[in-house]
Formats: structure tokens, sequence, C-alpha cells
């Protein structure tokens, strides 16, 4: 008996091709990448121009250099316009400088300001240089380096901060005293040299802890931070220091602790010298 043949039927599947979606989301992007291309040149170019860059930038762009009078440009009207306001402007005109005086002004605002910039470059440079010359006097000294936590150098606005402090387990004056220790003297005596050699005006000022609560003072407060003030002028004036160098003397008791939250702690207790900042000249035709 014959086998039946068995038919086999091969099925072809065609695969469709994807339907064009479009470009519509390049476009976006290229939009998009060019807006932040934009966006960073913009900040690029803020962060390299200058005040006064901007400053020109503005009155260029600013509607203050359309004319404010009331004539026309000619033509038809024969150099009249038809409102008496003239041409409006965002902000209001000073009428007797007209925009060459407020231009004036703003260079001068400008220049001012680079000048005070350049003030306080030139002063926090001096500071610095002031600051090394100090710790470097300082540092010659080997015999004083465990008071090294003593003495603290900052700068401040109105000038360098020289501080002698306390400190838990070493004072720089005996308690209730306005004569310091040998110590205390040694680092003044050090120092002394290299405030000669600066151009600074000294202001010496006192400052004392407040009381711990319960406890009575063998001292009046004011008393004792303008004695140690004065004492420590003494010392500076003996070793070389001339009168004229010293601006003032005061004592402050225990009105500016460096602690507010923890007025009794001993580094509240200290003796400040400041190298105060040059005075900024005079303008002309201003007297002091």
């Amino acid at each position: 008996m014959d086998t039946p043949t068995q038919l086999i039927i091969i099925k072809r599947v065609k695969k469709a091709r994807h339907a064009h979606h479009g470009g519509a989301w390049k476009i976006a992007y290229a939009d998009f990448v060019t807006a932040m291309m934009a966006f960073f040149l913009l900040m690029w170019l803020i962060n390299m121009t200058t005040q006064e860059q901007k400053i020109g930038l503005a009155e260029y762009f600013a509607p203050t250099a359309v004319s404010a009078s009331t004539s026309g440009a000619g033509g038809v009207l024969m150099g009249t316009a038809l409102d008496t306001s003239g041409s409006k402007t965002s902000a209001p005109r000073n009428a007797a400088a007209g925009p060459a005086g407020q231009k004036d002004g703003a260079r001068r605002t400008s220049s001012d300001r680079a000048s005070d910039r350049e003030a306080s470059r030139a002063a926090a440079g001096l500071q610095a240089s002031a600051a090394a010359s100090l710790r470097q006097a300082l540092q010659n000294m080997p015999e004083i380096a465990e008071l090294s936590r003593n003495i603290v150098i900052e700068p401040t606005k109105e000038g360098l901060n020289v501080s002698l402090m306390d400190e838990d387990g070493r004072a720089m004056f005996p308690e209730g005293s306005v004569r310091p220790y040998d110590r205390t003297r040694l680092v003044l005596e050090t120092i002394a040299p290299a405030l000669r050699r600066l151009p600074n005006r000294l202001s010496i000022t006192g400052h004392t802890a407040a009381a711990r609560p319960g406890s009575v003072r063998a001292v009046e407060p004011w008393s004792l931070t303008t004695g140690r003030a004065l004492a420590v002028r003494e010392i500076l004036s003996g070793a070389g220091l001339p009168n004229d160098r010293f601006a003032s003397v005061v004592g402050r008791a225990d009105t500016e602790p460096v602690f507010p939250d923890n007025p009794d702690l001993p580094a509240n207790r200290r003796v400040t010298i400041t190298l105060l900042n040059a005075e900024p000249p005079l303008p002309p035709g201003v007297r002091p």
C-alpha cells in the first residue's frame, strides 16, 4: 500500500517597512541646542565684560537715547511734533544736565567704583604684607613659640588686628592687674620693630570677659581694660614707636566679647592692636 504524500506548506511573512515619522523632532532639538549655545555665550559675555562696559551697553540700548525735544525730524510736519509732550522716555531726565551730563555722571560713578575696588585691593595687599611681617617676626623667636595660640592676627574692615588673648591655663596679664607678664612684654617688644617699619597708625583696645555668675570683680572692668591698653602702648613706645603713630588707646570692658554666647570665656580677655587702614583721599575742594 502506498504511503500518502504529506503536503508541506511554507508560509513566508513579509515585513512591512516602518512608516516615516517625519523630522520635526530634529528641528526642535536643533532649536534647543541653538538656544543653549546662545545662553552660554550670553553668560560668558556677562562674566567677561567690566562694569564700565555693561554701563556703556545699557546706555546704548536704553530708550533715553531718543531725543527729548518736541521737534520732529522735518518733512511734512516741518520739524514740529504732533504731541507737545515730545518723545517719551522710560526714565526721568535731568533737564539741566541733559544726556551728556547723565553720561558724564555715569562715567564718574563707574570711575568711583573702580577707584574703590582698587583701594580695597590695595588695602588687602597691605594687610597681607603686614601680617606676613608680623608672623615672621614671631617665628624668629622660638622662646615664645608656646604663646602662638595666644596671638591672633586677622584682617578686618578697620585694618589688621593683632590680639593678645587669654586661654585656659595661660593668661597675658595677671588677674586684676594692668601690668603684663614678662612673656607678654617679650611678644610686644618682638613685634615692635615690624610695626615701626609699617606706615599704619595704631589703635589699641582693651577687653575683658564678663564676670561669672556669683563672682565678684576685684577691679572695675573699664579701668582694668583701659589700664592694660595703656600698658601695651607704653611698651610699644619704649620699643621705638613714636607717639604720633598711636591713633587711640581705649578700654571696652566686657561690652565686645569675641564669643557673645559665652561672654565669660577666658578668650574674651584680650588687648587688640589694630593697624588702621589708610584713610581714603578727600575729593578735590573738600576740606577735612
